[in-house]
């Protein structure tokens, strides 16, 4: 049974494993879509719901999961969270229509969702802030190897084998990290009654439900009208920007609100979160047009898609270790600005060299 006093380092490998997992759930996905159109007999539009679909509810669901892990302890979410993933990984592999596995990602969201804040959350916890830089340099270096890890492994499961088991193989992952979960990561409780602030819940869930749907569903309706709906795509972003402002409200007034409003008083969460939104929006918009770009226009095979994005995911892999390590050292400060003007620098090449005609193969 895990106790306060389990080495941390041994928590951070766990806690890294089921964060592994939802990422490498993410990007291997997007190699296998057109596989996975092909064999399942489905329209592209009706597919890329097995992306969409997870991504809707795993952004919706982030804000309250954080909130359950402070109410019911983080291991047990985290646990939570990891138990529905896997199972929902099985079923995944098990569907035979688009139908049942659009459903089955949807659950998966909804585990990757309980998942994920709970391992921040945690490693905050246990490492004291003298190396919680470098504890945070292994997760990032983790997120590089799950984004190359992705394409490349679901590349070669898609030429060699079929698209089922892009899922099955989170099943004997999921079932050792849960064990490991119970075995080696401490039950760490808040120390006073947290409340539990359901106004917040359902103005934050709608909100996102909104603004994420719009997003994702307007291309599809030419940014005007849903059909048979009589709402048009901007009423519906709208309609989610507008509870998102009464979310902010109603938490202000909140004496143990949904999300502490007061923390973005502090300059370097505020900064830092702005910074990690936007390098994340750049990045996991990038991997499906560029997959299927290579694959419907170029030719390539899935395993050749996987491996154009290795160069970007192994650098990240190896320099995330490296600079939580530096950080603790000198500050994060030249390291986030470094890092941003890297970011910023190479993908201005890739979208300049990419909108050459015909693009390189170096792209």
């Amino acid at each position: 049974m895990a106790n306060a006093r389990t080495n941390p380092w041994l928590v951070l490998v766990v806690l890294t494993t089921g964060f592994f997992m939802i990422l490498l759930d993410t990007t291997i996905v997007n190699v296998a879509i057109p596989a996975m159109s092909k064999g399942l007999n489905a329209p592209f539009d009706e597919i890329l719901w097995v992306l969409n679909g997870y991504i809707l509810v795993y952004a919706v669901l982030l804000i309250t999961a954080g909130r359950l892990g402070d109410l019911f302890g983080q291991r047990n979410m985290f646990a939570l969270g990891l138990a529905i993933f896997t199972l929902a990984s099985a079923l995944c592999g098990f569907s035979q229509n688009s139908t049942e596995l659009i459903a089955a990602r949807i659950v998966q969201g909804v585990g990757g969702a309980l998942l994920t804040p709970q391992t921040l959350a945690i490693l905050t916890s246990i490492f004291p802030p003298e190396r919680r830089g470098a504890a945070f340099g292994v997760w990032g270096g983790v997120a590089g190897l799950a984004t190359i890890t992705g394409p490349t492994l679901g590349g070669a499961i898609i030429t060699y084998t079929d698209w089922p088991w892009i899922f099955f193989i989170n099943v004997p992952l999921g079932i050792g990290a849960l064990i490991a979960t119970f075995a080696i990561v401490p039950d760490l409780r808040p120390g006073r009654r947290q409340g539990w602030d359901l106004v917040g819940v359902a103005l934050a869930t709608s909100g996102l439900f909104g603004i994420v749907f719009g997003l994702i569903e307007g291309q599809r309706y030419n940014w005007g009208e849903i059909a048979s709906y009589g709402i048009t795509i901007p009423e519906v972003i709208g309609g989610g920007v507008a509870l998102m402002i009464l979310f902010i409200v109603w938490e202000h007034f909140q004496t143990q609100p949904l999300v502490p409003l007061s923390l973005f008083e502090e300059r370097n969460f505020a900064v830092a979160n702005w910074i990690a939104a936007a390098i994340s929006f750049g990045m996991m918009s990038m991997f499906l047009p560029v997959t299927i770009y290579l694959q419907s226009v170029r030719g390539f095979t899935a395993l050749a898609a996987g491996l154009t994005f290795a160069p970007m995911s192994l650098t990240s892999m190896l320099t995330a270790p490296f600079a939580g390590r530096l950080a603790d050292r000198i500050g994060g400060k030249y390291i986030l600005m470094t890092g941003i003007s890297l970011f910023t620098v190479g993908f201005s090449l890739v979208a300049y060299v990419a909108g050459s005609s015909p693009a390189p193969e170096w792209v």
